[in-house]
């Protein structure tokens, strides 16, 4: 028996349980000594009843002394049981599969239960905690499982595994789960192989590899099992850089792209003809972007800035280069409200230089899209800025050497690769305004190079964000009132979520009419929102721009780069609804002139967490110490969404939200290791080819794409 075999040869397991296993991805038996416990029992860390503090998520150890089954002839049933540790009683209650629960919990049975702890006066409580039983029952295979709840109180640490109800039916909870991985571990003799170079483990301080999976799943003390999360999280992110590592030095191996050699003429004209002085953020961002397009390898660059910090301007000497050097720029907007306010910012710039942009877009006149395919077919058009509309077969490029994708994380992989494939081995300079999070940086954009602009434009003046309820709205609209006086703009914006979309978009248009007509009929009010065609929406936003509206209403539509200096109010309606990235770029429409600007968030009914987000936005306007509460708050993973999870699915074991020392350890080790052996051929690297190989190297093929 190895690593490799079916779990199902494993004694206690079978074919019928090995389907269940199979379910939650143990196939093998690697798969199962890498199912690592979601938490432990120590009597050590475990808080006791009379100690807990409202808000707080933790584990309570104790007894059911009491059970009830709640059947209101109206409403909703619920099941409450109440858990004594010694010290008090905990209230837990579930609203869901009622029955089920009353059946399942008894009087007398030791339970750990791991939830968030609330209070009603003074009563504890816990709704649907995630539980683990701890009382005795037969274990896998006939052997009798240990008292759980005895071993706890001698002290041992008890690691606990997430098992769902078909596992738990199939008789494959935690405790049985352990017995298992226990004999996995005696029955399978290979488990001595090292997977990291003698040097690595030296120089980090690691345990070895056999000890770390045996002290993960039998902790024989508190140092061990801390010794032994170090080593398994410092193995899992050194082999998801070494992918980085590996790609980027293979980038840069085979392929060659075209070398700038000349900056000039149009760069120097550009920085001229600029009505500011760029901040050191840009200039530096511009060094960066310099230095890689004169290497003759293909630049691969993610140009990361706060909400207005200047990023297009960066983009835009990047593309007065590559003309320059006789090549042609595409530019890739997610939107077309933000392709076209890309074209007129640019052209405003490029146009006295003798530079000619076109745009390219689904709603485009016939007509217009032929002259412009044409001019970049013959090279007559040095420049272009579209949408998706940019990836159509019929788009041929005279001498394509430069793509730059904006808002890049709101692309999926592929399209990316469409666009970078319209050109052979193109130099790709990667946007975005949703400041990343480092460990998250690293560990999705690993083998791309990064520029951070973190000081905006001079002259910009600080938002001012306040937090109100529903009953100061006449205070609010009379604060709106006496900016659109002194000659200003605002925006009232609105939710709008997925799953609620049409109540919202009709609450959005009632509120417009409410404010149209009862609150500021003398004044003239637009309204935008997502179920309006590219060109209506253009066209209002047009509109606000040539101050025709004094205010605008909108859905979430008002986004990242729509850029109206005149607005200095931004109201934001039911702002509890909104996460922490969508509120901060919402208040980056305001702030981008001259004037003071206030954003109101408006709030009704709030969570804990709502109120954690909202305070942030109040306490600070820097995007990068909101994006690390964000990550705090929500997890890393969830940050931009399932496309670009990327490595991060893989994860096993490693948290993104606390393991940021580990990562950059890791990653140093990984990119050193390759740049020392390239192909890890060295007889001292053996190991690590042979492991990337068998576990790493499919797990992380969709990253590759990326």
């Amino acid at each position: 028996m190895d690593g490799t075999t079916s779990v199902a040869f494993l004694k206690g397991v079978g074919s019928r349980k090995a389907v269940v296993l199979g379910e939650v991805g143990i196939v093998t038996v690697d798969d199962l000594l890498a199912y690592y416990p979601r938490r432990y029992l120590d009597r050590r860390s475990i808080k006791r009843v009379r100690a807990l503090v409202d808000g707080e998520l933790t584990t309570v150890v104790g007894t059911i002394v009491r059970t009830q089954l709640e059947q209101p002839t109206s409403g909703k049933a619920r099941f409450k049981a109440w858990l004594d540790d010694g010290s008090g009683l905990l209230e837990l209650t579930w609203f869901r599969s009622v029955r089920y629960f009353s059946r399942f919990f008894t009087k007398g049975e030791s339970l750990a239960v791991h939830g968030k702890v609330s209070f009603f006066g003074n009563q504890a409580q816990m709704q649907h905690p995630d539980y683990d039983r701890l009382t005795p029952e037969n274990a896998v295979g006939g052997e009798k499982g240990s008292d759980d709840f005895a071993l706890f109180n001698t002290g041992a640490i008890i690691p606990l595994y997430h098992t769902t109800e078909a596992m738990k039916q199939a008789g494959l909870a935690s405790r049985q789960l352990r017995v298992l991985i226990k004999r996995a571990l005696e029955e399978v003799p290979f488990r001595e192989q090292e997977n990291l170079p003698l040097s690595i483990i030296r120089q980090y301080g690691l345990i070895p590899q056999w000890e770390a999976e045996r002290e993960i799943h039998l902790p024989s003390s508190p140092e061990k099992l801390e010794q032994a999360r170090y080593r398994l999280k410092w193995t899992e992110l050194f082999y998801a850089q070494l992918l980085f590592a590996l790609r980027r030095s293979t980038l840069r191996r085979n392929r060659a792209a075209v070398r700038f050699t000349h900056s000039g003429e149009l760069t120097r004209k550009l920085h001229e003809s600029l009505p500011y002085q760029l901040t050191e953020g840009q200039k530096q961002a511009v060094r960066d972007i310099y230095r890689d397009l004169r290497s003759g390898s293909p630049m691969n660059r993610l140009l990361q800035g706060d909400v207005g910090a200047g990023k297009t301007m960066v983009a835009m000497f990047a593309m007065a280069l590559a003309v320059d050097n006789g090549l042609q720029a595409m530019v890739m907007a997610p939107t077309e409200i933000l392709a076209v306010q890309h074209a007129l910012v640019m052209k405003r710039f490029f146009a006295p230089l003798g530079i000619e942009l076109g745009l390219l877009t689904g709603k485009q006149g016939k007509k217009e899209r032929r002259a412009t395919l044409e001019k970049l077919r013959t090279g007559d058009m040095q420049l272009v800025v579209g949408t998706h509309a940019l990836l159509e077969p019929d788009v041929q490029y005279a001498n394509p050497g430069l793509v730059i994708i904006d808002e890049q994380h709101r692309f999926g992989v592929l399209q990316r690769k469409a666009l970078q494939e319209k050109a052979a081995n193109p130099h790709v300079l990667l946007m975005t305004a949703t400041p990343i999070p480092r460990t998250l940086s690293m560990g999705m954009f690993g083998d791309l190079d990064l520029s951070i602009i973190r000081d905006k434009p001079v002259g910009r003046q600080p938002i001012k964000t306040v937090l109100k309820k529903e009953q100061d709205k006449p205070s609010v609209y009379h604060f709106v009132r006496e900016q659109i006086a002194a000659g200003r703009q605002g925006y009232i914006i609105y939710p709008l979520v997925e799953e609620s979309e049409k109540m919202d978009l009709k609450a959005a248009v009632e509120s417009y009419e409410e404010l149209s007509t009862a609150i500021f009929p003398d004044l003239s009010i637009g309204l935008i929102h997502g179920q309006m065609s590219p060109d209506e929406k253009e066209h209002v936003m047009e509109r606000f721009r040539q101050r025709e509206f004094s205010i605008l209403v909108g859905t979430t539509v008002i986004e990242v780069g729509v850029d109206v200096p005149n607005a200095t109010v931004m109201i934001i309606e039911h702002a509890e609804r909104f996460g922490l990235a969508q509120l901060h770029q919402l208040r980056g429409r305001v702030g981008r002139g001259e004037h003071p600007s206030t954003c109101i968030l408006l709030t009704a009914k709030m969570t804990a967490d709502a109120r954690e987000r909202l305070l942030a936005m109040v306490s600070t306007n820097d995007g990068f110490v909101l994006s690390e509460l964000d990550a705090k708050i929500r997890g890393v993973g969830n940050l931009l969404g399932k496309e670009q999870s990327g490595t991060l699915s893989g994860l096993r074991i490693a948290d993104l939200n606390t393991d940021e020392a580990i990562m950059a350890a890791a990653r140093q080790a990984a990119f050193t290791l390759v740049e020392a052996d390239a192909q890890l051929r060295a007889t001292e690297h053996r190991m690590v080819r042979e492991h990337y190989m068998r576990y790493y190297h499919e797990r992380f093929s969709l990253a590759d794409i990326g």
